[in-house]
């Protein structure tokens, strides 16, 4: 069976048409582009970065090629619609709020929602009602939100319009989609879920159940995370009458750029062609392969691998085999440091925090290197253990605190601001947002009261080492609170 790829065969055969392009952009189809770019793109990947031409579609208006691309994607998923969204999950998780609440409308939020929908909140004026996910000590991570805590906030609060879910988290951990989902919709609410990580779910048993099966009303997706998308493509799906289709094209439309990156769109197209024909067999490469390593890391004495054991936790519904989380205190490091250690060894990891390093395997994982690879970093976790350095004391007190709010996060954001040391905004409101990434969680948003918790939060995650997202200042130094 042939699998249609609509959107690129109109971009390839364009660039066959060897059209002479007096239009953007201004490379000319590489014959102005910096020779070590083209040197490392290739000639055919310059000529296809072509402009909106009217065989091509346009990602405003589909009604051609594009359309066509979409409608697969839709059909693939199983939603109404699929928008490609060439800003990232970033702009399909904005596009998702904006066009499903309106001004001053409530939305309830998991705390470690990712720093994009604290961005949808100042753009559409949302107000957020904050749920704390249940929290493993010996990992230090965040699992997920109880069916049972949903129900109680949305009984609380007959105001809520929404309830937005990050399903599976970073770690792989799933919620129980399907019974928010009821509760959800039984309490008059959207259920929206930010399926970031979850691009590859649905085509096989053994992963967790994609959120459209569960009931979702509209998920965004990392296609460039999983499958084989470029990085920053992803799409948004709706599903079903609760959510108004024009609304969410108009506001698509709104905050997506009017030159939108062709090689990007095709990928996307590619990518879902790739698993309408592959997908079972993707899943299986993928699992397989993780399997591998946890099998061969659990030779390490000192390491604790999260494994499908996480499912006795009753918030986890479903565990994403395709991650594989290490606890390495044992070995007396901190996740930081291993990380560290394997990228002076050739290797690059998803995520690192105080306790874990976590590897990312994809269908593309399996390939003639990924043996050597996985005794590589077997190898180096056992020159760690042999070390025999004493094991890193429980991670208490690494739990982030809860911000609490205190004005609406758009008034706060565009309030009149100034710069103070850190150890002075205690007691003041946060005109930023201050994340850790990966994963990107907010410690605290625009509106929210600094407290001395979430001083102590941040100084403990400097210390360790991880990167800042958010604020102006990335040393935090300073922070930007709204002026008294």
């Amino acid at each position: 069976m042939k699998i249609e790829k609509p959107l690129c065969e109109a971009v390839f055969n364009y660039e066959k048409a060897k059209v002479y392009p007096l239009h953007t952009p201004g490379h000319k189809g590489g014959r102005g582009m910096d020779k070590s770019l083209l040197a490392a793109l290739g000639k055919r990947a310059a000529a296809i970065d072509v402009s909106l031409m009217s065989e091509l579609d346009d990602i405003h208006c589909p009604e051609g090629c594009l359309l066509e691309a979409q409608s697969l994607a839709a059909e693939l998923y199983g939603s109404d619609r699929c928008f490609f969204a060439v800003n990232g999950t970033t702009g399909a998780i904005h596009a998702m709020l904006v066009s499903t609440l309106k001004p001053g409308e409530k939305v309830l939020l998991p705390r470690n929602a990712h720093r994009s929908v604290a961005g949808a909140l100042v753009i559409g004026d949302i107000e957020a009602v904050f749920l704390a996910p249940e929290y493993d000590d010996f990992f230090g991570i965040n699992t997920q939100v109880t069916p049972e805590a949903v129900e109680q906030a949305l009984a609380a609060d007959a105001a809520i319009k929404a309830v937005l879910i990050t399903s599976p988290n970073y770690y792989g951990l799933a919620a129980d989609l399907k019974a928010i989902a009821e509760i959800t919709h039984r309490r008059g609410a959207v259920l929206l879920v930010d399926e970031a990580h979850g691009a590859h779910l649905g085509f096989s048993s053994v992963l967790p159940p994609s959120a459209l099966q569960c009931g979702a009303d509209a998920c965004a997706q990392s296609t460039h995370k999983t499958l084989g998308a470029l990085t920053q493509c992803s799409m948004l799906h709706v599903k079903g009458e609760r959510i108004n289709l024009q609304r969410v094209a108009a506001v698509m439309s709104l905050l997506t750029t009017t030159s939108p990156n062709y090689l990007l769109m095709i990928s996307l197209d590619a990518a879902r062609a790739q698993l309408a024909a592959n997908g079972a067999e993707m899943a299986e490469a993928a699992l397989a392969v993780a399997e591998r390593l946890r099998e061969s890391l659990r030779s390490v004495e000192g390491l604790e691998i999260l494994d499908s054991s996480i499912l006795a936790r009753s918030e986890v519904a479903a565990f994403d085999g395709t991650k594989v989380t290490v606890n390495v205190a044992g070995l007396g490091i901190t996740g930081i440091e291993a990380g560290n250690i394997l990228r002076e060894n050739g290797l690059a990891v998803e995520l690192v925090d105080r306790n874990n390093v976590l590897f990312l395997l994809t269908y593309a994982d399996d390939n003639q290197e990924i043996n050597s690879i996985i005794n590589k970093i077997t190898d180096v976790f056992q020159k760690i253990k042999n070390q025999n350095k004493p094991i890193l004391p429980p991670s208490t007190n690494y739990e982030m605190p809860v911000a609490q709010q205190v004005l609406p996060p758009r008034q706060a954001f565009y309030a009149d601001s100034e710069d103070v040391t850190f150890c002075e905004a205690v007691g003041r409101i946060s005109a930023e947002q201050i994340s850790f990434y990966p994963p990107g969680i907010p410690v605290i948003i625009p509106g929210e009261l600094v407290t001395k918790e979430i001083l102590t939060y941040c100084q403990r995650m400097l210390a360790l080492g991880l990167p800042v997202s958010g604020p102006q200042d990335g040393t935090l130094t300073k922070i930007q609170v709204v002026k008294q």
